[in-house]
Parts: structure tokens; C-alpha cells; sequence
């Protein structure tokens, strides 16, 4: 068995089920990936910009925007003071608000919309509904839409990917289906059905969700399958998020480079949305931006996948963890295949957390920022603690001879804004009684 070549004080951690950060030995300054854009990056960017006009079209909200999907850059000041009381507050710290990406409401929109809207526009050209370079509002036309209802499109989902894909594949006229596994949310599902998209839901976990989808997909040369872990479409299109971000730190004052490192940290399930981040990163900033990845304590498959240092697919069911965790959109048992072996020598690390600490995490920046999130979306809110104040943290900070006085640190918050308000209050609620009880 491939984890057998897992370190076995490392594994008696994980199975314990206790925090840690795992900082990688195999990341490479010199990765062939780093300080080089790839042009499937910039190619997935322009298509997002010349798409604007559509979305428009489509969802009326995006008027102000000019059809551009993208989540504001917030500094967290006030989140900092309460996490790192007292005089000892390095760096400058910042809240990516990917919760509030418009639609969609989640990181997910990214890589979602891209695949989709690369779809339409393979199966408009094919059909001549537009030549290259022409307007794409034609997309949305009733012709475009006739054509689009012969086509579907299918994707196997905890909850936030398949309300990215269900929602713009049914505003185009796609025949939308999401194959959904037993833990994601019932009003994820709602929400889809709402929106006319046909939801089939799954007993087992989220692979037995995605491999459902698959099996369908396949029956059909007119079905459309958006592979949560091995699309390079969704990839690309969350790479595209790594120069918005460049403009953002610029206008904050925020330099990247030597002497002002960036560490970033995001939630992580398979692996997709924050792979594609930190790839479209690592090749603007190279070595001068360090990413992390979150996962649950009972789901670290990233983790599990890169510490193997296996080809092979590896599990954190082999290694006796159950994958049941409150972090419904970061419940995965086994990592990207498509992803993993591009993040070997870019990824930094991984801190995985406790589903209580999620929720004192939320609750801290409802109290301290007023931003509210789903418990998924905190995940990465304890990164900077990490590479502060633990060993492994401090012994990567030293290595990497990193002030951490001039550090930018921004956390990504993946979702939360459409989540009802009524869950929203029990996650409150929740979080309340674990802290009452410390």
C-alpha cells in the first residue's frame, strides 16, 4: 500500500486527528512553473474579458461590473488584532472575499463559469452561431439557446461547484444536471432546483458523486462533463484569479517580491480551485509567494496525497481517517490526480484544522470584521497563526530568511454569502456553544 511510505509519526497525527502544518520537502524555487505565465492562463482570462458583455446579458446583476466575476481584496486589521492579541502583529493582513462572488457566491464561480462559457462557445462555433472574434452576446440569443437545450451538462458536486455550473449552464439553455453526494447541503440543492437544474443525489461521498456523473456523461456525446478532478478548463479558469489579485495587492500598496513575501492560504477539497490559484501565483511571483493549502482534520487529502510522495492515488481512507467533517465543500477522500503532481514542487504546505476551530474562526471574524462565511470558507483564516507561532512555521519562516514584519498575508474566504440566513445564525449558534464550553 502507497502510504506506507508516509512517515509514521506524521500519520500517528493525522489518524489522531490533531492540527498540524506540514511544510513540503519537495517545494523547488526553481520549479519549472514559477516567474512563467502559461498561456492556458492568460488564454482562460481572455475568454473570461471577452465573455463580459454576455454575462451581462445573462444575469443583470453584473451590469455595474461589466460582466467581470471578481471579489474584492479587504483588509483585516480588525481580524488581526483579535487573533494576534498584544503588541506582536507582523505583517499585513488581508481577506480575499471570494464568498462574495456574484451568482455563484463562492470560489467555485471561477473555474466554473470558465468551463462552461468554453463550452458554449465549442458548441456555438461548431454550429456557426458566431465566428471567432465575433460578439458573443449570440449566446445568449433564443437561436443560442434552442441549440444550447439539445446539449447537457453534468457535474458530480458537495454543493458550491455544482451551483457554479447548474446555475450558468441553465442561464444558457444547457440541459444543467449536478449529481450530488449525502453530505452536501439540502439548500445548495434547493437553490438548484430553483434555478432549473436537475439535481440526482448520491449516498456515498463526494468521488462516488463525481464518478456517477462521469459514468452518465459518457453515454452521450451531446453531455458535457465538467471533471472537478482532472479538468484543465476549470484549472485554467482559476489561475485567471492570480492577476486580478496582483492588481489588487498593487492598489493596497502591497509589493510582492524579496523583501515582501506573500503567503496565501486557501480551503482545499480535491484540490482544483486552489491548485489553479496557486499555479496562476507561483507562475507571476515564483518564489516570492508561499501558498498553503486547509483541510480538515478527517479529510487532509492533499496532504496525505504529497507527503506519500506516491504517483499513485492514495486515500485518507487508507490511512484509517472516516472523510466526516462540518466542511461539507472539503470533504474529499483522495486529491486531484490532474492537480497534485503540478502543486509537488509549488505548494508550500498544509495545516489542516478541527471542525470546532472552523467555527471559532467564523465566529471570530463575524465579531471582529462582520463578515460572515460558511464553515468551509474559514478554514484558511488560521494560516498566519500557523506560520507565526508554531515551530514548523517559524523553522519555514527561518529557512526561507522571510520578515515577517513586511509579510502580506491574505486569506481566502471560498463562500458563505448565499448560504440562508437561517443557517448562517446556526453556524453562529454553533460556534458560540463551542466557545462557552472552552
Amino acid at each position: 500500500m502507497h502510504c506506507a511510505k508516509l512517515d509514521a509519526i506524521l500519520v500517528e497525527k493525522l489518524v489522531a486527528k490533531q492540527p498540524l502544518l506540514w511544510c513540503n520537502p519537495h517545494l523547488a524555487a526553481g520549479d519549472p512553473g514559477s516567474n512563467s505565465i502559461d498561456p492556458r492562463v492568460d488564454e482562460a482570462r481572455a475568454r473570461l474579458d471577452r465573455c463580459g458583455p454576455l454575462l451581462v446579458q445573462l444575469f443583470p446583476e453584473l451590469v455595474t461590473s461589466k460582466g467581470v466575476i471578481e471579489s474584492a481584496l479587504m483588509p483585516a486589521r480588525p481580524f488581526q488584532q483579535a487573533t494576534l492579541p498584544g503588541c506582536e502583529q507582523p505583517g499585513h493582513w488581508f481577506i480575499k472575499r471570494d464568498d462574495q462572488l456574484p451568482i455563484a457566491g463562492s470560489i467555485k464561480a471561477r473555474g466554473g463559469f470558465h468551463e462552461v462559457l468554453a463550452f458554449a462557445e465549442k458548441v456555438g462555433a461548431a454550429q456557426g452561431l458566431f465566428a471567432q472574434g465575433e460578439d458573443h452576446t449570440v449566446l445568449a440569443s433564443k437561436r443560442a439557446r434552442a441549440l444550447f437545450s439539445q446539449y447537457s451538462v453534468t457535474v458530480g458536486s458537495t454543493g458550491n461547484l455544482g451551483l457554479s455550473i447548474g446555475v450558468m449552464a441553465a442561464a444558457l439553455g444547457f440541459d444543467a444536471v449536478v449529481h450530488m453526494s449525502a453530505d452536501a447541503k439540502a439548500w445548495k440543492k434547493d437553490r438548484l432546483r430553483n434555478r432549473g437544474v436537475r439535481v440526482v443525489e448520491h449516498e456515498g461521498d463526494y468521488a462516488e458523486a463525481v464518478e456517477a456523473g462521469r459514468a452518465l456523461a459518457l453515454q452521450s456525446d451531446k453531455c458535457h462533463f465538467v471533471d472537478d478532478e482532472r479538468s484543465p478548463l476549470l484549472f485554467f479558469g482559476y489561475a485567471a484569479a492570480a492577476a486580478r489579485l496582483a492588481e489588487q495587492l498593487a492598489e493596497q500598496g502591497r509589493p510582492v517580491d524579496a523583501d515582501n513575501p506573500l503567503f496565501v492560504y486557501l480551503p482545499c477539497g480535491v484540490g482544483g480551485a486552489p491548485g489553479g490559484i496557486t499555479y496562476g501565483l507561483k507562475g507571476l511571483f515564483g518564489e516570492h509567494v508561499h501558498c498553503f493549502f486547509a483541510e480538515p482534520v478527517a479529510s487532509p487529502c492533499v496532504l496525505v496525497q504529497l507527503a506519500s510522495g506516491s504517483d499513485d492515488p492514495v486515500s485518507v481512507y487508507d490511512i484509517g481517517l472516516d472523510n466526516k467533517t462540518e466542511a461539507d465543500g472539503l470533504a474529499v477522500g483522495q486529491a486531484s490526480e490532474f492537480v497534485c503532481p503540478l502543486m509537488r514542487k509549488q505548494l508550500s504546505g498544509v495545516f489542516t484544522v478541527a471542525d470546532d476551530d472552523l467555527y471559532l474562526q467564523l465566529l471570530a471574524l463575524r465579531d471582529s470584521m462582520g463578515v460572515e462565511v460558511e464553515p468551509s470558507a474559514a478554514a484558511g483564516f488560521s494560516g498566519p497563526d500557523w506560520i507565526i507561532n508554531s515551530a514548523e512555521g517559524k523553522a519555514y519562516v527561518k529557512h526561507h530568511g522571510i520578515n515577517l514584519n513586511n509579510v502580506t498575508h491574505v486569506m481566502w474566504a471560498t463562500g458563505g454569502s448565499l448560504v440562508p440566513p437561517i443557517e448562517l445564525h446556526g453556524f453562529i449558534t454553533k460556534a458560540e456553544r463551542i466557545k462557552s464550553q472552552m
